[in-house]
């Protein structure tokens, strides 16, 4: 892992303007800053990015006292410089055009046709960078009958068919829709717009040619259903919940310890059996009624709560132990805390620390991608509001101090 940006980098060639703010768009913005882009992240004076207030929890100080960086806002918004520019006003879109004309992309999420009053849309843009990447991104996309809907993650999940599939069983205690922990929609647009905006880089590189890219967290949502997307239409049958558990392999599951819970991912004959005799319950597997994967699904609402029951009796820590020696697939539910202790993790460097202008120290969690030539790079922490304003606009755009100041008097920095 390495935290400065002099070493070769992936994407170092890369300039990024950030318009985007809340999750998707600098999710995206990250993960190019991460990969070694430069990336400009743009806010609006005195207020800047939702996220900023999404708190508590805020980072801490070495004396422990709240700072006025909240941890949602930490999350997504390291190694970028940070600027502050009311685009609403005729200077403030001047500027966003020269920054945009010494880019390479444009990250962007406000409302449908929003930007194009202000001159800063893909069309006005391209004029003045025909080889820029422009990406926006949106709720429902830039057209069809949803385009100028407010997009929201928790609505996404629900029409985009993933909360269908997620949460307990109609008919059993608690059943019923259930969003996934994380803003999944939110995340995964903002993986898909890295990979849209790296191949049309890929594109511009070889023919010079620049392009528009339409994102949408409800096109998002409906293509990572994936396998159950495929079974719906390949069975005109659409799937249904079925919480921790599986619809065609018993037990495949969730089940309680004495002190927390595990999975058991018992996926063949042989693997319950070792199951149900570490639980000291041979006599389970030679059950005609249990004997085989078909019939402990057809007696699965016999079968499990006798398996909690006896899950209940041992540790997490026995039980996956125990059924780790014997080659029954297993792992524990671990909450955060055991995540960022667990051997595993701390080996794969998954967690690290940042210098942090008013902290002291920030911890950050690392990028998944791990590549031999070009590793991800960390050169600074998620930057204050308006940080480098002064700095972009002088050295890039060639900005006086008597500039910057008058144009902070009338607050369009």
């Amino acid at each position: 892992m390495t935290t400065t940006s002099l070493q070769k980098t992936a994407l170092g060639h890369i300039r990024v303007l950030d318009l985007t703010r809340v999750l998707a768009g600098p999710w995206c913005a990250q993960n190019l800053a991460d990969l070694g882009a430069e990336v400009i992240k743009v806010e609006k004076p005195g207020s800047g990015d939702d996220t900023r207030t999404w708190g508590p929890p805020y980072l801490r100080d070495a004396e422990g006292n709240n700072t006025t960086e909240a941890a949602y806002y930490l999350a997504a918004n390291r190694s970028k410089q940070a600027i502050t520019v009311d685009i609403a006003t005729p200077e403030g879109q001047d500027i966003i055009r020269k920054l945009a004309a010494q880019s390479d992309v444009v990250l962007e999420n406000y409302k449908v046709g929003q930007l194009k009053k202000y001159g800063l849309d893909y069309a006005s843009l391209k004029l003045i960078k025909p080889d820029l990447v422009y990406c926006s991104i949106t709720g429902f996309g830039q057209d069809g009958p949803y385009a100028h809907r407010a997009g929201y993650d928790f609505i996404v999940q629900g029409m985009g068919g993933f909360m269908s599939l997620t949460g307990e069983r109609d008919d059993l205690p608690g059943g019923g829709p259930q969003k996934a922990g994380v803003a999944i929609a939110d995340l995964m647009t903002g993986m898909y717009s890295t990979i849209a905006v790296m191949a049309a880089l890929t594109h511009r590189d070889r023919t010079g040619e620049g392009q528009y890219i339409d994102m949408a967290l409800l096109d998002v949502q409906v293509a990572m259903l994936a396998n159950m997307n495929m079974n719906y239409l390949a069975s005109g049958n659409a799937p249904k919940r079925w919480g921790n558990a599986h619809p065609n392999i018993v037990p495949y599951q969730t089940f309680a310890t004495a002190d927390g819970h595990i999975i058991v991912a018992a996926g063949n004959d042989g693997q319950y059996k070792k199951f149900v005799q570490m639980g000291g319950m041979p006599e389970l597997a030679d059950d005609p009624r249990f004997s085989t994967n078909p019939k402990r699904v057809e007696h699965r609402d016999m079968l499990v709560p006798i398996l909690a029951e006896m899950v209940r009796q041992k540790t997490k820590q026995e039980w996956i132990s125990l059924l780790e020696d014997a080659g029954v697939p297993c792992g524990p539910i671990n909450t955060l805390n055991e995540v960022f202790e667990d051997p595993q993790v701390k080996a794969r460097e998954m967690q690290f620390d940042l210098p942090h202008p008013t902290a002291g120290k920030v911890k950050l969690v690392a990028n998944p991608m791990k590549m031999s030539a070009t590793p991800a790079v960390y050169p600074s922490a998620p930057p204050l509001l308006g940080q480098h304003t002064d700095n972009v606009l002088n050295k890039l755009l060639g900005y006086s101090d008597t500039e910057l100041q008058d144009l902070k008097k009338r607050k369009i920095i």
